[in-house]
């Protein structure tokens, strides 16, 4: 009888077993090698047939999304990486990649090849879970919303970095747990992937703390862990400073961007009355009709209290706000709290419908005409985009005529972008439960990975997995709603929720199974007993 925590299969003869698929992921390709690619294929398909059912039809969502608008859709933020407006605002790798896709044609180009990005980022996700030992049908769950979701293929047919910035961290991710241990080249090249992700959105800075997690957690002895957290930190580093490094050299500043500021947060959740503060400083107080509008709103519009409210002659604007800041964090910190968790579990909710105070949910949402947003994106006379330039932040616009290069004019194939509209509204997106379940399981199987009795068990890679993952996602949508919450910021959910939902339902699984076979184990051997007869009852008193 083997051991308890012994796995199922042993090591196939002259090979070591780190460079073996697991059992669960060598199925995929077991009999299909030898053969021609378009058997292979085939054989693939029919042994995943839910997961290709669901790649055919996520394929053919962004078919119909990239046919129903031309050139691609535009938001604010896009001409900071087409023109460098609002310079030092987020750092500009989603503007190298665009000078050098955008000439070969177009924003259609950079679009469609963000919806191939889109299916690579599934099929990633999938072959991932499969090598982890996730079941085929639980595999195919988690790849579900990614390839499905409406917001996320609105976001595809952008011209916006998120779509990279998640595919970076699913493949810095899927590289840490590609072989058991995290071999040191696996390390470095997981912290190269997720290092270059923050010269795409500054947020991903703070990835180097769920892979260190994971790092220490994968443990083997203090010289591994440690050589394996070396390995990473040094290659998560190059990308990072190598990008301050240009930035300084063109603009002086040592950074990926200027520090984000969350004043429109703690204005939002301010109780001004209670406030006990200069007057100068209470004179930037926003009024409860104004605080409605919400933290985004406070942050960025030109009529906020904060940009317009009169200060005192000679007090600087910047200062005073920085004292507002000091005196709600200081005073109110359990208002401030309490407003970012309302907005955090706002992710879980049952519907999605536009709330006040909240970045508006028709930005990300499909149009039946082309969407605009004045003064930044309008369309002209002859269906011709025109972007309103700003430098500076409430500086002033000079239209332009979107680059021709760029694309021609506006265009909407109607028919289709109602039947994505109508899919969007009618459910076509990953409802708030099901998230709410994927974090709830996969808060369990991290219970997993810290359970001294569970360190010996099958469950053990399972439960590291779904780690690395509920770790990755609480750190990515936590964050960012500590300046404010938009719907945008939570497409992350998409590709960390999901594999941590199925790995920790996995681990859980396989958990409660092993103890089982060793409680049958411990039966089995205690029953196992020679039985030697002795002498017959009563036959010591008849030999007396």
């Amino acid at each position: 009888m083997l051991p308890c925590a012994a796995p199922r299969t042993a090591a196939r003869p002259g090979i070591p077993r780190f460079k073996q698929a697991p059992a669960a992921a060598s199925d995929v390709i077991r009999g299909a090698l030898g053969q021609p690619w378009p058997t292979r294929a085939a054989t693939l398909a029919r042994r995943n047939w839910l997961f290709s059912a669901l790649l055919g039809a996520g394929l053919i969502l962004r078919l119909l999304a990239w046919i129903a608008y031309s050139p691609a859709l535009l938001y604010v933020d896009t001409l900071k990486y087409l023109y460098g407006v609002y310079p030092g605002a987020d750092p500009l790798g989603y503007r190298v990649l665009l000078k050098a896709v955008v000439p070969a044609g177009g924003l259609g180009t950079v679009a469609f090849g963000q919806a191939l990005l889109g299916l690579a980022v599934a099929v990633a996700m999938y072959a991932v879970l499969r090598r982890q030992g996730v079941t085929r049908w639980l595999a195919a769950v988690a790849t579900a919303p990614v390839l499905l979701d409406a917001y996320q293929l609105q976001m595809e047919q952008t011209i916006m970095p998120d779509v990279w910035f998640d595919a970076l961290i699913l493949a810095g991710l899927a590289v840490l747990l590609w072989q058991p241990g995290v071999p040191l080249r696996f390390a470095a090249g997981a912290g190269l992937i997720l290092g270059s992700s923050a010269t795409v959105k500054a947020l991903g800075e703070v990835l180097i703390l769920p892979a260190a997690v994971y790092l220490v957690a994968v443990w083997g002895g203090w010289r591994p862990a440690l050589r394996r957290l070396a390995a990473f930190a040094v290659a998560f580093a190059l990308p990072v400073l190598g990008y301050c490094g240009v930035s300084y050299v063109h603009s002086g500043h040592f950074w990926l961007a200027r520090a984000q500021s969350h004043s429109g947060r703690l204005a939002a959740a301010a109780d001004c009355a209670a406030l006990r503060a200069p007057a100068a400083v209470r004179a930037l107080c926003p009024t409860p009709r104004q605080q409605a509008q919400g933290p985004d709103w406070l942050e960025h519009s030109g009529a906020s209290p904060l940009e317009v409210n009169p200060i005192p002659p000679g007090a600087r604007r910047a200062t005073l706000i920085a004292k507002f800041d000091a005196a709600v964090e200081r005073q109110q910190p359990a208002r401030v709290v309490a407003s970012i968790a309302r907005d955090a579990v706002r992710l879980f909710a049952v519907t999605r419908t536009p709330t006040a105070g909240v970045v508006p949910l028709s930005r990300w949402q499909f149009q039946t005409t082309y969407p605009t947003y004045p003064p930044w994106i309008t369309v002209g006379r002859g269906h011709v985009i025109v972007v309103g330039l700003q430098r500076r932040a409430f500086g002033m616009f000079r239209p332009h005529a979107l680059t021709p290069s760029y694309g021609g004019p506006a265009r909407v194939i109607k028919p289709v972008a109602a039947f994505l509209r109508g899919y969007q509204q009618r459910g076509g997106y990953t409802p708030g439960p099901l998230f709410l379940a994927f974090a709830v399981a996969g808060l369990a199987g991290s219970a997993l990975a810290l359970l001294r009795r569970a360190r010996a068990a099958r469950s053990r890679g399972l439960a590291l997995g779904c780690l690395l993952f509920t770790v990755t996602a609480v750190t990515v949508l936590l964050v960012p709603d500590v300046l404010e919450f938009s719907w945008r910021y939570q497409l992350p959910a998409l590709v960390t929720l999901p594999p941590a939902g199925v790995l920790g339902i996995s681990a859980a699984a396989a958990y409660l199974r092993t103890r089982r076979e060793c409680r049958t184990e411990r039966l089995v051997a205690a029953s196992d007993v020679t039985w030697i007869p002795g002498p017959p009852k009563g036959s010591a008193a008849k030999t007396a």
